[in-house]
């Protein structure tokens, strides 16, 4: 019998390709309403177009190519899955670490910008408080059943998409190409080789605006019908953010002087406040619809997270207690709690995470970044791989322009994780401290069940 479905009850294939493509918008939409902002601090408004654009380039070139991999391999682990096809064990172990650590560590900061949020709205509730609780009621409603949560992913994302609209319709009568251009590169009105450093560190945030699209491979044993569905909910996703990720961008910045909106967890609000003043209702009403959009992310990135934990475990590469699904929901329960209770931690350890003098968000969006880079390069390299090792595997999709474009998306990957390391120094020693031990765990179980399975087949002999 298949190790993969020995155990029951199993995940149940009940998602249509409207609801993967509201659950690849949805992981990603948060990127739009706030984390971006922080690279205007470094690379100025123009600085930061130049690296955005770079940074979608690489995510259009990546999800063409990641569609060959998630459709040839439908598979809850997704990227664990591919390099564990093409590179063995030690690649599967690498791609699934990387892929656990962007998952878990991007809803805590998406959780304090929750709080965020509703702080503006009600100043006596603690940020971290409303985060946490964010936590526990979306955890409850993804361990209710994928369908309920895909179809609650689905209205958030149409709502969160309708209310970044109203923003760029609402500020557009102050919109000033002015505002936009002044001191846009790292500060200055003019280019220079001295902005280009700033660009380079700006990069995390760049990704930001299209982190954990990926997510959607997760959710390919949950497809009626994978091969067809995950292709087109991927593309029409990726068109549907680049379009929303410059809109956003470009009218907050024109809304009036955009160095008040770096560095802060709520740029739109403050961006419209800029337009309509601090009491107006249309501030009132971003600030409640805006909390659609972090939702969405919130909601749909608890469920990448825990399909992760949950193939993982399933392969013993993390404990099999984490593998066991709820008989009645058919969710991996405790998975879901597990990437929580890290979550929790992450929010509440300013003094660890909260560095290198940026903010705890900035750190923690930094920390998921590296998980992703790490990530994509690994399922570039196994696509390549797999082109030669396995050309008769069956594949519904293939990459487009290959050779060129998964090349260009691997370069890509690369020249961000170089410039993440070279500016984030810190935080990627602990992102690598992180990988060292969970490696540390995966030799454990490996010998473990080198063991277990020497001592059953003595037994039997």
């Amino acid at each position: 019998m298949n190790a993969h479905q020995g155990a029951a009850p199993a995940l149940k294939q009940t998602l249509g390709t409207f609801q993967l493509w509201g659950i690849a918008v949805g992981l990603v939409i948060s990127g739009e309403y706030f984390g971006w902002s922080y690279g205007w601090a470094s690379a100025g408004t123009l600085g930061f177009t130049i690296t955005a654009l770079f940074i979608a380039a690489m995510y259009a070139t990546f999800i063409f190519s990641f569609t060959e991999l998630t459709t040839s391999i439908p598979h809850a682990g997704g990227p664990f899955a591919y390099s564990k096809r093409a590179y063995g064990p030690l690649g599967g172990y690498l791609a699934g670490a990387a892929t656990l650590i962007e998952f878990v560590f991007a809803p805590p900061a998406i959780a304090l910008a929750i709080g965020a949020y509703l702080n503006v709205q009600f100043p006596a509730v603690d940020p971290k408080t409303a985060a946490v609780g964010a936590y526990l009621v979306f955890m409850t409603l993804n361990i209710v059943g994928v369908h309920v949560a895909a179809s609650f992913e689905l209205l958030m994302t149409l709502l969160a998409i309708f209310e970044l609209l109203v923003f760029m319709g609402v500020v557009s009568p102050g919109f000033s190409l002015g505002h936009f251009v002044k001191g846009g590169w790292s500060g200055q009105d003019s280019f220079s080789v001295a902005a280009i450093p700033g660009m380079f560190a700006a990069i995390p945030f760049a990704i930001w605006f299209f982190l954990a699209i990926e997510g959607v491979a997760m959710a390919a044993e949950e497809a009626k019908d994978p091969r067809r569905s995950i292709p087109i909910a991927y593309i029409c996703g990726i068109i549907t953010l680049v379009l929303l990720a410059v809109g956003v961008m470009v009218f907050a910045g024109g809304a009036g002087d955009w160095t008040k909106l770096a560095n802060i967890n709520d740029p739109l609000p403050q961006a419209m406040k800029i337009i309509v003043g601090e009491h107006s209702n249309w501030l009132h009403m971003l600030v409640w619809l805006g909390l659609f959009g972090l939702i969405a992310s919130f909601h749909g990135i608890i469920l990448g997270y825990s399909r992760q934990i949950y193939a993982l475990a399933r392969d013993a590469y993390l404990p099999r207690y984490f593998a066991k699904i709820h008989p009645r929901f058919h969710t991996p329960h405790r998975a879901i709690i597990a990437g929580g209770v890290v979550g929790i931690a992450a929010i509440y350890s300013d003094e660890l995470i909260k560095f290198g003098g940026q903010t705890l968000t900035a750190n923690i969006v930094t920390m998921s970044v590296f998980g992703a880079i790490t990530m994509y390069i690994l399922s570039m390299m196994s696509l390549f791989k797999l082109r030669r090792t396995a050309p008769d595997m069956h594949r519904p999709f293939r990459a487009p322009f290959y050779p060129v474009f998964p090349a260009f998306a691997l370069a890509g990957a690369v020249v961000c994780m170089a410039t993440m390391i070279y500016y984030n120094l810190l935080v990627f020693g602990i992102f690598a401290a992180f990988m060292a031990g969970g490696y540390g765990f995966f030799l454990y179980t490996k010998d473990s069940r080198q063991q277990h399975a020497a001592l059953t087949s003595a037994d039997a002999a």
